[in-house]
């Protein structure tokens, strides 16, 4: 199908909506940094998340004590309720909440503790949860075993 048919198609709405791939202007797009105390600073260029046309896309989140900046060295479990209450900050922050995630990123150093972390994910999000991948990485930041990204609507 070529791009004028397809265009056709979508009645010419491509070519106005304020959308990421047929947008003509940035400018339309509305972004925001999102930015709270009660969550880890970012520790590099980046943003602990950012507002964009209704959508909240948070940076994974690790497990850092925001009160002391200290990194919390703990079991699996530990690690994953301090990981989602980070998380639940920055989704408050942004105005929206854990009961508006949509779709979580679930990054672990060792598959293994996949039913661990699942146990304290659970107590964070009720059905319907959001939709969920969960893939082992050689390594993480700080060599914590475990960080969570999500994605929400306001």
């Amino acid at each position: 199908m070529k791009r004028r048919e397809a265009l056709a198609i979508l009645g010419g709405a491509a070519l106005t909506a304020p959308t990421l791939f047929f947008c003509k202007k940035r400018s339309t797009i509305m972004k925001k940094e999102i930015k709270t105390d009660k969550a880890p600073e970012a520790i590099g260029p980046y943003s602990q998340a950012i507002e964009a046309n209704g959508l909240v896309f948070a940076s994974g989140q690790i497990a850092i004590d925001p009160a002391t900046g200290e990194l919390n060295n703990g079991s699996i479990e530990e690690q994953t309720r301090l990981v989602l209450t980070n998380l639940k900050a920055v989704m408050e922050a942004a105005g929206s909440s854990m009961a508006n995630v949509i779709k979580c990123t679930v990054f672990l150093h060792n598959l293994e503790d996949y039913a661990a972390m699942n146990s304290i994910y659970g107590d964070f999000f009720s059905s319907p949860y959001p939709a969920r991948a969960a893939v082992q990485v050689a390594r993480l930041p700080k060599d914590v075993k475990v960080e969570i990204e999500a994605i929400a609507v306001k």
